[in-house]
């Protein structure tokens, strides 16, 4: 089954109302597909403000992954792996498997890293 792994612009994007991306959230939740991200891009994002309902209605639906000390070594490694400086993008990858799809605002980083990594993933810019 494809799991679907959401970066800190997909989150955004749902946060902003963008028709797109919750059309393409509730498709994943309709086919029953797994929804994951971590805990360093639900920092990126959520503030705890009223404002973010929708956003804290998205994550609600969303396994976060811990951003813990292994999560951590790994994304490190693939960091210098790929010569890329974004942990959270690391991370991110570091969590995915092959057959992912990866929601991102940032396909070409995530791609490099997915390469690096030797994932065989479908990155999907939002």
């Amino acid at each position: 089954m494809t799991r679907i792994v959401l970066d800190a612009g997909a989150f955004i994007a749902l946060d902003r109302s963008d028709r797109a991306m919750w059309g393409r959230f509730a498709l994943a939740r309709r086919r029953g597909e797994q929804l994951l991200t971590h805990g360093g891009v639900v920092a990126q994002v959520f503030r705890g403000t009223a404002r973010q309902a929708r956003l804290a209605l998205a994550l609600a639906a969303v396994e976060v992954a811990p951003l813990d000390d292994l999560l951590g070594r790994t994304a490190g490694r693939l960091l210098g792996k790929s010569g890329t400086s974004d942990a959270i993008d690391a991370a991110l990858v570091s969590i995915a498997r092959d057959g992912d799809r990866i929601l991102t605002s940032d396909p070409d980083d995530i791609a490099a890293l997915a390469s690096a990594a030797r994932l065989e993933v479908d990155v999907v810019r939002v």
